[in-house]
């Protein structure tokens, strides 16, 4: 992903997209959240070549359906996750227990230790959400743990953003991601003084009670009366959080592939990813090929154009071009026609390693 000119990263408060697939490759966006150390992939095609220092912070994973280039990566994930004890979170549509059910099921089990980690596994449909988890040191076998209503498009949560999903068609349901970072906390130094308080490492304590849900702990603040500083317990932590805090702009995320141009799907589309800071988005065929895009269910130049121009991102990261344009895919920038406002990131053709062949490596079994 080349980053904007003029600056090292993209304006994320809390996270660091990276893209771990070229233009031609299956796409594979990684968003590291800086604060926790941990990080989310979104589809999991092929990720052999992703360093292991890449795959170990990964806490939760999210399939926008099951094609092969879109979860064949889930088996070496667990070969790199399988001896922590941090369980690792899957979510995707209908259907998706099913499918990581029969990729485990094809390997042998038999040399499993009771510290290994549980794969839990959320299918998203659209009025509730099924859990499923598969203990390591059983083999994987898989369980039921329930079903919970979908009362919002929130599917996962943490202190510094939140994931949410809409269900769209491929000729097969298919997810649609937005992930939005949460306000951060900043003084409005006008509030302060009209409350009469005074900035001290009390905010910041206070913020931090807000945050972890300990508002019912004491926060001592600092109140100026006359010449003199007091302290005095707050009444409501919570309320005067709220009381306080200036207005943040927050940054947000959209993550759509494998969709079809259809009624339905940019009708929701439209809804759900109006506003990003980066829209990530499927751009399978050139403008000429719009009867293969048709049949096959996936967006041409033309359709993101539309798509584009309704959403206005700040960012736009067009991927997942089909192989068949291997040498045209600077065209795919020309036919691009982002509105103002919207700078468009480019993707190397490949960043997969090339594949190797037997004459690249007979030479070590030649006789010395």
């Amino acid at each position: 992903m080349t980053a904007p000119r003029g600056k090292r990263r993209l304006p994320f408060r809390y996270c660091e997209p990276a893209f771990f697939g070229g233009l031609l490759d299956d796409p594979l966006l990684f968003l590291r959240i800086r604060p926790l150390r941990r990080a989310l992939l979104f589809d999991c095609g092929q990720i052999a070549h992703l360093a292991k220092q890449a795959i170990k912070p990964i806490q939760a994973v999210f399939i926008t359906h099951a094609h092969m280039d879109h979860i064949m990566g889930i088996p070496t994930l667990v070969r790199h996750h399988h001896a922590s004890p941090r369980p690792l979170d899957v979510y995707g549509p209908s259907g998706i227990a099913e499918r990581i059910t029969h990729l485990l099921a094809g390997f042998d089990w038999n040399l499993t230790e009771p510290t290994w980690f549980t794969l839990r596994v959320h299918e998203v449909l659209p009025d509730r959400i099924l859990h499923f988890r598969f203990p390591g040191p059983e083999g994987f076998v898989r369980h039921s743990d329930g079903d919970e209503p979908r009362h919002s498009r929130e599917i996962w949560a943490c202190t510094y953003l939140t994931v949410e999903a809409a269900i769209l068609d491929h000729k097969l349901p298919v997810l649609a991601f937005r992930v939005n970072e949460r306000p951060y906390f900043s003084i409005d130094g006008t509030k302060l003084e009209k409350l009469g308080l005074v900035a001290g490492d009390w905010v910041r304590d206070l913020k931090s009670r807000v945050w972890k849900g300990q508002c019912d702990r004491e926060v001592l603040v600092t109140r100026r009366d006359g010449e003199r500083f007091v302290q005095e317990p707050a009444d409501n932590p919570a309320e005067l959080y709220d009381a306080i805090r200036g207005k943040s702009a927050t940054a947000s995320l959209g993550y759509v592939t494998d969709v079809g141009w259809t009624q339905h799907n940019v009708e929701t589309i439209q809804a759900f990813l109006s506003g990003l800071t980066l829209l990530c988005s499927e751009c399978t065929f050139l403008t000429a090929d719009e009867d293969k895009a048709r049949a096959s269910h996936h967006l041409t130049t033309t359709d993101l154009n539309h798509l584009v121009e309704r959403l206005a991102p700040r960012y736009l990261l067009a991927m997942h071009l089909s192989k068949g344009y291997l040498r045209r895919t600077f065209d795919l920038y020309t036919e691009l026609r982002p509105p103002k406002g919207t700078t468009v990131l480019q993707l190397p053709n490949h960043i997969v390693p090339a594949p190797v062949g037997v004459r690249d490596v007979n030479r070590w079994l030649r006789p010395v």
